[in-house]
């Protein structure tokens, strides 16, 4: 007789709002039990876990603020002490902080950098173990500021990129146990103060004409979790935007 599949585990920071919300209730659909990290969106946390229950899986919530050196470790064996197997670490959390480059000083940088980039990798190097044990993967969350320099947003972009680097020197360092790749999405989920003029320029910058959804992005980490042959790569999700706008 067969033993039965291990229950997966999906380790999804930032996992309460927005993005991060989008991709803890899609694995939770796809049969992940969830550990849901969150720091200040404790009532949105707190709504996430009980959909996932609603839906059958497991939920537990560690607040923690992964721009810290130690909150990596802390969330790690919280999950250890959860479920002791991980399958799958989503590095979501990010900050969007917004600033003209001359305007961000040495305080700025290092906020953005802590979170957007080290924590990714603070995060790699706690969860390595337990993602070894299972030949589990990673997926960080990038964004087309790793591609674009961004001027509004200059020390966003320049963490993204890193982050971009930091998945491929990942996914040389942990292979052949562990898989590392990265999604960079486009505009799926635009501010919500953002004018309707401005979603409409979003939709006119990409070759397939509309805005995407935060459905894509569940789709494409979901491929990623799946897809036993593929680390080292970044899967743009942005209806053909780097591409440039289509002709005329």
């Amino acid at each position: 007789m067969n033993d039965p599949e291990p229950q997966r585990v999906a380790l999804i920071t930032g996992g309460a709002v927005r993005v991060g919300r989008a991709l803890s209730l899609g694995l939770a659909e796809a049969g992940y039990d969830l550990a849901v990290t969150y720091r200040s969106s404790g009532r949105e946390a707190e709504e996430v876990a009980a959909r996932a229950r609603a839906a059958g899986r497991r939920c537990e919530l560690v607040a923690a603020d992964l721009s810290e050196a130690g909150a990596a470790e802390v969330v790690a064996k919280a999950v250890e002490r959860a479920f002791g197997r991980l399958d799958l670490l989503v590095n979501s959390a990010a900050s969007f902080d917004a600033a003209p480059l001359l305007e961000v000083d040495a305080e700025r940088w290092d906020a953005v950098m802590s979170l957007n980039v080290r924590a990714p990798h603070l995060l790699v190097r706690a969860a390595a173990s337990l993602l070894r044990r299972t030949r589990g993967s990673v997926v960080n969350i990038a964004d087309l500021s790793a591609f674009q320099p961004w001027l509004e947003r200059p020390h966003h972009a320049v963490s993204k990129a890193a982050l971009v680097h930091l998945t491929k020197v990942q996914a040389r360092a942990l292979a052949p146990d562990v898989r590392v790749n990265a999604v960079a999405p486009g505009a799926v989920l635009p501010p919500e103060d953002l004018s309707g003029e401005a979603k409409q320029s979003l939709a006119d910058a990409a070759p397939l004409q509309r805005l995407g959804a935060p459905a894509d992005i569940v789709a494409a980490v979901l491929y990623l979790a799946r897809a036993d042959f593929v680390t080292g790569e970044v899967l743009v999700v942005d209806g053909g935007r780097l591409l440039g706008a289509p002709q005329r």
